[in-house]
Order: structure tokens, then sequence, then C-alpha cells
């Protein structure tokens, strides 16, 4: 790596200054090493008011612990599970924005961004490296930084599309080649087969995907191996889409735009997905502004969108961010692509979840619990699936949509569902034709 200098991680977030705002990289790239050293400035006494800002990580964030009030100030724009305890508590905080415009948040000047702490593959014969798997808004945060650190680690994969950057777009550099933080997931569960049976019942041959990661995403996956020519076009995707690339089920040959490639904004899962991506030009990483945006997402024929929700009314309102008033994850890409998909020709949007949570509750109630945010409202709601069945509730009225959607709940909640939509609609609730 000629011409590099290399400096260590204590060294190069000397930095950053009390006020600062700093983006890190997200997912598997989030750079530890860095974040480590920021932190011991932190226990030094060296810093306070840091802003902290990024999307999904995966790892240790202990930026948002207690200790460090007043020193850094975290403001997500997605919940993830590492940062969750904190935020609930109120030692960490949450930016509610669309995925798609994260990276409007720099490049428009709402946020500033003094520091980007970044993770890249090294560089190539040309002078550029990798921003591997993790393009989303860092791309912006790089534009827009007064100062860019970058983490050079062997194990980043050198993935194609916009993540590839010039080596002087970097203004620090520290090595370290810690492998990236893989991200594992269970097998799908009985309730989460038939989820994903019944999406894969939706999904026709020449369809582009978009669908996130975990259990339900993976079960409707492996419902796919006898499709022809689906696509790709999604914010992320994990390891249950490479059967299917491997099998040719996956080719892209149906799509409009980005014909043969798979696009995707950012991506985690195993080791086996970052080889996957590493110098395939199957596969373009790009900005998150250009693979969230509806009216790019609509370009392709069939988009067939799948999000999960954490509760859903019987009018259709999606609550997918919070349990009540405490927060769980985020707006994330849900409405880019739910928009996206039903202007698509022959689109689908689908929101998938089982019909109850873990303790027996219903996901379907009459109205949201207090607190809870509405993240895709009742106007942009087309299918619903549960494991009892899928329903499309685009065109129908208020008294249709509530008896579809409790045909799809589960069977012990059914009657009680029933009564609060008949309290809700009046006596004319019972002669709304079935359709």
């Amino acid at each position: 790596m000629k011409n590099i200098k290399f400096i260590s991680a204590d060294e190069a977030v000397k930095v950053v200054k009390s006020g600062d705002h700093i983006h890190f990289s997200s997912v598997a790239s989030a750079p530890q090493v860095l974040i480590q050293a920021l932190c011991r400035r932190g226990d030094a006494g060296e810093l306070k008011n840091v802003f902290i800002h990024h999307l999904h990580t995966e790892g240790p964030a202990p930026y948002t612990d207690a200790k460090y009030e007043g020193i850094f100030f975290h403001q997500a724009f997605f919940v993830g599970g590492n940062v969750r305890k904190n935020v609930q508590a109120g030692y960490a905080d949450y930016i509610p924005i669309f995925l798609s415009e994260t990276q409007k948040l720099y490049r428009a000047g709402v946020l500033p961004c003094d520091v980007a702490m970044i993770q890249v593959c090294p560089p190539d014969k040309h002078g550029f490296v990798s921003l591997g798997t993790s393009v989303d808004a860092t791309l912006a945060a790089i534009e827009c930084a007064k100062t860019v650190i970058a983490v050079i680690n062997k194990h980043v994969p050198r993935s194609w599309g916009e993540a590839i950057i010039p080596v002087d777009k970097i203004d620090l550099f520290v090595e370290d080649n810690t492998p990236l933080e893989p991200a594992t997931f269970t097998a799908p569960n009985e309730t989460e087969t038939k989820i994903g049976i019944n999406c894969a019942n939706l999904i026709e041959d020449g369809a582009c995907l978009q669908m996130g990661i975990g259990a339900i995403p993976n079960a409707v996956l492996a419902q796919l191996g006898n499709h022809k020519d689906l696509g790709i076009h999604t914010e992320m995707f994990a390891d249950g889409v490479l059967p299917l690339v491997e099998k040719g089920v996956i080719n892209g040959a149906n799509k409009k735009i980005d014909k043969y490639k798979m696009v995707s904004t950012f991506l985690m899962g195993s080791q086996e997905v970052y080889n996957f991506i590493d110098d395939n030009p199957m596969v373009a990483m790009m900005d998150v502004g250009y693979t969230n945006d509806p009216y790019v997402i609509a370009k392709n024929p069939k988009v067939t969108a799948i999000n999960s929700a954490l509760q859903v009314d019987i009018t259709g309102q999606v609550c997918a961010d919070s349990l009540g008033t405490k927060f769980y994850s985020g707006v994330g890409g849900q409405i880019d692509f739910t928009y996206g998909a039903s202007l698509s020709e022959g689109g689908k949007a689908i929101i998938a979840m089982p019909s109850v949570t873990n303790k027996g509750i219903s996901k379907i109630a009459p109205v949201l619990t207090e607190g809870a945010g509405v993240v895709t409202t009742r106007n942009h709601m087309h299918w619903l699936v549960t494991e009892y069945g899928a329903v499309d509730l685009y065109g129908k009225s208020l008294q249709e949509r509530a008896k579809a959607i409790i045909s799809i709940a589960h069977p012990d909640h059914r009657e009680e569902l029933d009564r609060a939509a008949f309290e809700r609609f009046g006596p004319h609730y019972h002669f709304v034709p079935a359709k």
C-alpha cells in the first residue's frame, strides 16, 4: 500500500473536537477500532457533547452507555439491537427518517458531518478502495465530512457500484484486520414457514424482490426454488439469496434497470455473503438515495416488497418502529419500498407478520397501542400476510378492511376483534358483503 501512511486509532481520533458530529459506517463495517479509541478519549474526559450518527451497526456500541452521558450524544437513523436498551432508557436517541433520506440529511446540510469514520478494503493498483458492506448514507458522509478516517481492513470485501471511491477522498488511515462481524439467523419455525409459503404464492416469475433479513425473509426465499428470472433491488440482503443465485432463479433477466445486477445499499450476513460480493460485478452496492428512491424502484416491473410489522390495526395502519412508546427499530425503508412497489407495473407491497407475539398476544389489534408509531399508513397498505392467509386491502373500505384483516388473525382472537369492529362501525358492519 504505497503512499499510505498509517497512524494508530488513538492518534486518528484526536481530530475529534467537543461538539463535533461523527458518522460511523454501518452494519458489519462499523469501525470498531476507532469506536474503542474514541471511547478511550471519552474515558479520559477529553470530549463533551459529541454527536454520533449511523444506521444499524453490528458489534458493540459502548458510546451509548450511561457513563458517557454528556460526552457522546447518540442520534442514530435506526434503532438496532445493540443500542435499543439505551435508547429506551433515554441515554441514546433516534432520528425518525425515511431510509432514502438519510443521505439527504448530510447533503442538504440538515446535519453537519465533521468526521466520517469508515472501513474499507485495501486499495487496488489504481488507487481505489471499496466501502464493502456499507454504502447507504456513508457515501454522503464522506462527501460532506471535514475529515475522513478510514480503517483499511483486508477482510472488507471489494464490492462494486458506488462503493468504489478514490483513496484521495480519505484524510487519515488506520490499519486493522479484525474479521467483520457476522450476523446469524435462526431457522424459520412452523409459523414463519407458513408465512413464507403465503408470501411466496404472491411472488410471480420475473418479480424484482425487496425484503429484509431474518426468519420470515429466509422462509420466503426458501419457497422460491422453482421460480424463474427473479431480480433483486433492495436496501439489503443476506444469506437467503445465495442458493437462489446458484440455481439461476435470481438472475435479474426481467429487470428494466440494472439488468442482471443485484442492487443493494448495505448488507449483513455470514462470511459466505461477504465472500459472495467480493469483486462480484453482479452485485451493485449503491447510494441509499438511489436504492430507496420510490420512483427508481418503480422503474422495474413486478416489484414485490416484503416488510414486517410489530402491530397492525383493523383499518390497516402498520406500526413497525415501536412497542407503544418504546422505540424498537425505526422507519427504515418500509415506506420507500411499499410506495415504490405500489407504483411498479404489476408490483405488490406486502406486510408480513405472525398473527400473535411469542406470548400469544394478537398483533392485529382494534387500535394501535397508545404511543405506537404509524410507519405505513392505511393509505399505503396493499397486502397483509400472516400464517393464516393473505388479504389485499387496496381499494377496500374501512369495514371491508376490518373483515379481511380479522379473517387472517389468530382464531383465538377473531371473535374479540369482530366485536371491536362492530362497536366501531355500528350494526351495518355485519352486513358488509365479503369480496
